[in-house]
């Protein structure tokens, strides 16, 4: 069975990705997902898209605001650019989007289906049924308007779909994987992100199972008509004792602030130390020929340590998304501008690693997992600068490493 993997509140964000960065992350997504595919299979790729804290941290690295609803459109596009001139060799296709785009999701699935073998018309049907579940099934104020469906050669997939709640100015995001979905109705959904807001009607719920049969027997009896007078009877008639209702089940859950600045609190300290220490022990033994580039090599080297990561962390490793957008930077000047000289860097290693892998050639790929094993090793023993201090160090490097934000002039 299919199990929820935590929630998180995300506030929601107006504003677009520039091309400039939009660009970068469909080179950066891309060749993070072919070194998972690489390293760990097409289901390992889909079992991380599924994972809430992940698919965050995900987005952050890539240059996304850290905590934003953006992070999820923006991935999703970003992947379904980045991976369709691969989806022949990588067998991962990316269908659906934002607004009109998702409409188009049970057409994309059966042109390829046609084309992989799969049955996309099946595949059709159950993104219609996920995207009903989420929008009727759980009532609990948000409006759908993302769905994004991912799918292997082999049929399995992962549903990535928002909500978006106007009057809290919140979004909801629901992470579906088709890996032991038993039932479409019970208990489907492989993670839920948003803080609970009280009260909600979810009929997925296990405990929701004679509600649901009773809701089909009193609309075969009573007929449309007949429902309705029922529901009169009950809002006019006597009070009735209130019911007895188990309490809900506690979830982990991740809570995506409303401030856009990077805060000690956001960050786990003892990983931020651990990552910069593993780049600069790590980074004169493994990238020696990256280091000769002047003044760009030692800082590519801690973002390559947090992607590193990404590629290969452990699970509890992405609890505190917002460090991951210390590799890249964000849009919005949070923590710090774009670094887009190391941004590019990053992407050119990856690329060398992904093409070295596919002739046989792993010693680049090695060099980027050692960094995530020492990284982990020094977690909780070694001590470093403050957050503060850090950030500091950033932006006063930032127009030597190429820093740009959104709200920058549009190059010439």
């Amino acid at each position: 069975m299919a199990h929820r993997a935590g929630s998180a509140d995300l506030p929601l964000h107006g504003g677009r990705v520039p091309p400039w960065l939009g660009q970068r992350m469909t080179r950066l997504g891309a060749v993070i997902a072919e070194a998972i595919v690489l390293h760990y299979g097409r289901d390992e790729l889909l079992r991380r898209l599924a994972h809430p804290f992940w698919f965050q941290s995900f987005g952050a690295v890539m240059g996304m605001d850290w905590h934003s609803s953006g992070i999820t459109t923006s991935v999703i596009g970003a992947l379904k650019r980045g991976l369709a001139p691969l989806s022949g060799e990588l067998g991962i296709h990316v269908c659906g989007g934002r607004g009109s785009h998702s409409r188009k999701t049970p057409h994309e699935l059966a042109a390829i289906g046609e084309r992989v073998g799969f049955d996309g018309h099946a595949l059709a049907c159950a993104s219609r049924l996920v995207a009903k579940v989420d929008s009727a099934a759980v009532q609990d104020g948000f409006q759908l308007y993302l769905h994004g469906f991912i799918v292997a050669d082999d049929g399995s997939w992962v549903v990535v779909q928002q909500g978006m709640n106007d009057a809290r100015r919140q979004a909801r995001r629901y992470h579906w994987l088709s890996e032991g979905l038993a039932s479409f109705v019970e208990e489907p959904h492989a993670a839920i992100e948003g803080r609970s807001r009280g009260e909600i009607v979810n009929l997925t719920d296990r405990r929701a199972a004679p509600s649901r049969a009773r809701q089909i027997e009193m609309l075969g009896s009573l007929g449309p008509d007949g429902v309705v007078r029922e529901l009169a009877l009950l809002k006019g008639g006597p009070a009735a004792a209130p019911p007895v209702v188990e309490a809900q089940l506690s979830l982990p859950h991740l809570v995506m602030p409303a401030h856009h600045d990077v805060r000690e609190a956001d960050v786990v300290a003892s990983r931020l130390h651990s990552t910069l220490a593993a780049a600069a022990d790590r980074g004169p033994v493994d990238f020696a020929d990256l280091l000769l580039t002047p003044g760009v090599g030692a800082r590519t080297v801690q973002a390559l340590a947090m992607v590193a990561e990404v590629v290969h962390g452990a699970p509890y490793r992405f609890s505190d998304p917002a460090r991951f957008s210390l590799a890249h930077g964000g849009k919005d000047g949070h923590p710090f501008p774009v670094p887009l000289k190391v941004y590019d860097e990053t992407i050119r290693v990856m690329k060398s690693a992904v093409s070295s892998a596919k002739l046989d050639r792993n010693e680049e790929l090695e060099a980027l997992r050692r960094l995530d094993e020492q990284s982990r090793r020094l977690d909780r023993v070694i001590d470093g600068p403050s957050l503060q201090e850090h950030l500091d160090k950033e932006r006063q490097s930032s127009a030597a490493w190429g820093g740009r934000t959104v709200f920058d002039r549009p190059e010439d």
